[in-house]
């Protein structure tokens, strides 16, 4: 068994992939901005019914500072850099979240290979992959990137895109033996284990309390929380998988629509609110004139972008949930840890 470093514990990926990695037997240090975390994580391992969570390690790092890297990295076998700035509100300039991305993945490659860890596992996105492209019928595979200019590129899409190739450039220039795999998950939904959830879960948490009467008709890709941790353990120690990047999603993309039938279908009472009928295109183009929140969603509308999961099922035997088996883990976990009035 080895030691793993998870940066970004406290995240809803980052808590289920220490809990997958304490159930087969590996040991964990987790990087956290602040101590003050560390309980969340404990209690979100409990849900997750991790064995031996005491023996998790906590140290404090951050993503701006090189400050505790050092010291989260000394014993490290291996390293899954899950951690990444998320804006909550659109920022004033893009480099206020391209910068730390691509300074923290760096930061991170920096202290592994001085450390001598076998392999970093790092999280990107779909982001880095399919996006920026003008509409397209084609299925978007591991050797396509975001084009960072092309329309509908967010500050947030664009720094996903802009560290990946970082980190690519760094390993090229390294003569030391680094190796580097990533990952590139697409929505990631699934069972929460606390309050602090990703803007994934969002999307059944407002449709379940009433917060979307009308499902926008906007489609996106899936993978549950628990296949996309899984993903990860397998890269991280597969010989096949070093220089590699996987998409990690469960299938055909799911609209909407589709979403919030299968959660009232599934989940019953609970779920009673989730929309029975869409929103046209054109009604939401025009609230977006006088709505920001809307003004991001209108590059989505009508957009269908296909992806391939076939390489890591075929190299790392790999075999996720279905869309609709994620988004109602979601919606159960919502009900079942009292989440819906929150």
């Amino acid at each position: 068994m080895a030691h793993v470093l998870v940066t970004g514990g406290t995240g809803f990926l980052g808590s289920h992939t220490i809990a997958q990695l304490l159930t087969a037997g590996h040991t964990v240090t987790t990087t956290v901005r602040s101590l003050a975390r560390r309980p969340d994580v404990e209690r979100m391992l409990t849900v997750a019914g991790a064995p031996h969570t005491d023996g998790v390690s906590y140290l404090e790092a951050d993503l701006t500072s090189d400050r505790g890297w050092d010291r989260a990295m000394a014993e490290a076998d291996y390293v899954l850099h899950m951690a990444s700035p998320f804006p909550g509100t659109r920022p004033a300039h893009e480099d206020e979240v391209i910068v730390p991305a691509r300074e923290g993945t760096l930061r991170v490659l920096r202290a592994a290979r001085d450390a001598g860890v076998k392999r970093t596992v790092l999280t990107s996105s779909f982001a880095a992959v399919g996006y920026g492209h003008e509409r397209t019928g084609r299925t978007f595979d591991e050797s396509d990137w975001t084009r960072t200019d092309g329309p509908g590129v967010s500050a947030y899409i664009k720094s996903k895109a802009v560290a990946e190739r970082a980190a690519w450039d760094f390993v090229a220039n390294e003569r030391d033996g680094l190796e580097l795999t990533v990952v590139n998950p697409v929505g990631i939904f699934g069972p929460v284990l606390g309050p602090d959830y990703s803007a994934s879960i969002r999307i059944i948490h407002a449709m379940m309390t009433g917060g979307m009467r009308a499902a926008p008709p906007i489609w996106t890709n899936t993978v549950d929380v628990r296949d996309a941790a899984d993903l990860h353990l397998r890269a991280m120690t597969a010989p096949q998988a070093a220089g590699q990047r996987y998409l990690a999603l469960a299938g055909e993309p799911i609209s909407f629509h589709q979403i919030a039938t299968a959660v009232r279908a599934r989940v019953g009472e609970a779920a009673a609110k989730a929309p029975t009928g869409s929103a046209p295109a054109w009604l939401l183009r025009l609230l977006a004139t006088v709505s920001p929140a809307l003004r991001e969603t209108v590059p989505q509308l009508g957009v269908v972008r296909r992806a391939s999961n076939a390489k890591a099922r075929k190299e790392l035997d790999w075999s996720p949930r279905s869309n609709e088996d994620a988004v109602v883990a979601t919606a159960e976990s919502l009900v079942r840890l009292g989440l819906l009035n929150g």
